[in-house]
């Protein structure tokens, strides 16, 4: 008897997604390691935050050592295609957020 061809079972198992580590958890950290409250770490990193916002806002480059550089850059407007219809679209000039990791941050990971 012949015998008959089943579906390969994936030896290797699907890896876990990675933890998404939010501002909270941030502080909660930097409060234990700088022996600070929580709400005092939370109120720095949202500091931060606003801080990088504003700058970026006004045009700036923020350049965060150890981190990276965070800076806006500007895409031109251009012809997309609808995918489902294959109709030309236009889409409009935009502004988006671009970082570039320095090469410290690299090497670590």
């Amino acid at each position: 008897m012949a015998k008959k061809d089943s579906p390969k079972k994936d030896s290797a198992k699907k890896a876990a997604a990675p933890a998404t580590i939010t501002l909270k958890h941030l502080a909660a950290d930097i409060a234990e390691s700088q022996d600070l409250s929580k709400k005092h770490a939370e109120a720095v990193l949202t500091d931060l935050v606003d801080l990088i916002t504003k700058h970026l806002k006004k045009g700036d480059r923020v350049r965060i050592v150890g981190l990276g550089i965070l800076q806006v850059r500007k895409r031109a407007a251009r012809t997309g295609r609808n995918p489902a219809t294959g109709e030309a679209i236009h889409i409009k000039a935009s502004k988006k957020v671009a970082f570039r990791p320095v090469k410290e941050l690299k090497e670590a990971i």
